[in-house]
């Protein structure tokens, strides 16, 4: 959310911000209803103070007959007050909803694009292997050494369901144990966090309402979240935090959840586009100050590409286009791994910054050394998914035998074994 001040002085801006982001938003409805809110909350004000002037002429006449006439006026101005409460209450839920709706600015680095198919490659990095015999799908190689059962899976749990057994869960425990060992040493602190969370976490994130329909929403009005980075959001709202204590930096693990609503046909078998998954997510808050956000945006998607290149699976990073930008975010990367089989990079980490669209919506502010109260900048990234990850690990590892070598640095974590055969 952006400050309605803002707004009003910058309706250009805001209104090529929408077309960056080929978001629909007609700013001039919002300055309409804006004056329209400022004028009826400005009558409703005067009414107030003259409402609370007649109290106090009522309580403190002695004549009768004018404290009659006092409350018979007041009585009517009551019914004027009540009817002009009425009417700001429709217009602040209509103001309220648009103000919900204004795209936050993009950086000026960001590129034009509609689609993730426009973004930028800004980096490529490992080798991609030539393999000496056909390779095999994930799916192939996972379900022939039993590591995954999908025909179980969707018969407990539907469609995109999946068990993980065997070594596929170790590997998956292993990446976890492995990751917070990798990303804690980045002075992150560890929390595991709720999936279930509040609307109001998800309308201050910025999920809602741009991406309601990829939510799961409970009988009583609560959500599962797509990623651990709203409810870490969500654990300072409404708070006012010390400057000393800036920046915070989480390491933050929970089950996800998406419904994948706009992917009906799409990566239907595998492990790339399920609707349960986990996922160890970074999170800061720091000081608000620009230089500060791209310099922290920065550090997130590497410490991300420093892991994976720690894994030794080839990726490129991606600098996403303007139509490739949620409502909130200044600017985005997105890091790819190779998956062989297809022949092309999958995502497997966005890694955004926000300024303070997140937190004037949650309300998490700061007084700076001046001071003077600011709301904080918030960014995040992925650490690591799973079973995502497992994809592109599997199909890279691969030997001509049908068994996967395991990563060097995950082997600690498999009781030494070099790798993953019948």
């Amino acid at each position: 959310m952006l400050d309605i001040k803002f707004i009003r002085e910058n309706k250009d801006l805001i209104t090529e911000a929408a077309r960056k982001k080929r978001i629909k938003f007609d700013v001039t409805k919002l300055i309409d209803i804006d004056e329209e809110r400022r004028k009826i909350l400005a009558q409703v004000e005067s009414k107030r103070t003259v409402q609370n002037d007649f109290s106090m002429k009522i309580s403190s006449e002695a004549n009768s007959s004018l404290k009659l006439q006092y409350i018979e006026e007041m009585r009517v101005l009551k019914e004027e007050l009540q009817k002009e409460e009425e009417n700001l209450k429709n217009v602040m839920k209509n103001w309220q909803n648009l103000m919900l709706q204004v795209p936050n600015m993009p950086d000026v680095s960001v590129p034009e694009g509609e689609s993730d198919q426009d973004n930028k490659e800004i980096k490529k990095w490992g080798d991609i292997k030539e393999f000496s015999f056909k390779p095999k799908s994930h799916i192939e190689i996972m379900e022939a050494l039993h590591m995954v059962d999908f025909d179980r899976g969707t018969k407990v749990a539907g469609f995109r369901g999946y068990f993980l057994k065997n070594a596929g869960a170790l590997l998956s425990y292993a990446i976890w144990n492995y990751a917070m060992e990798f990303f804690l040493k980045k002075d992150f602190a560890p929390f595991i966090v709720p999936s279930l969370v509040r609307k109001e976490n998800l309308l201050g994130t910025g999920f809602i309402p741009q991406g309601e329909e990829d939510l799961y929403k409970t009988q009583d009005g609560d959500y599962l979240a797509g990623t651990a980075e709203v409810a870490t959001m969500g654990y300072h709202s409404g708070e006012t935090l010390s400057l000393s204590d800036l920046p915070k930096k989480y390491l933050s693990f929970s089950p996800c959840f998406r419904r994948e609503a706009g992917s009906h046909g799409r990566d239907i078998k595998g492990l790339i586009r399920v609707h349960e998954f986990y996922k160890l997510e970074q999170v800061i808050l720091c000081e608000a100050n620009h230089e500060t956000s791209v310099s922290f945006h920065e550090e997130l998607n590497r410490n991300t590409e420093e892991f994976i290149e720690s894994l030794g699976i080839p990726y490129h990073t991606v600098v996403n286009c303007g139509g490739d930008l949620g409502l909130g975010q200044v600017k985005k990367y997105d890091i790819e791994l190779w998956v062989p089989l297809e022949n092309t990079y999958r995502e497997i980490s966005s890694a955004s910054y926000f300024h303070d669209f997140q937190t004037r919506r949650l309300n998490i502010r700061y007084k700076d050394a001046d001071g003077k109260m600011k709301f904080v900048h918030s960014l995040n990234s992925t650490a690591i998914p799973t079973p995502r990850i497992l994809v592109s690990l599997v199909e890279n590892f691969q030997e001509a035998d049908g068994s996967i070598r395991i990563p060097a640095v995950l082997q600690k974590y498999m009781a030494g074994k070099l790798a993953i055969s019948k």
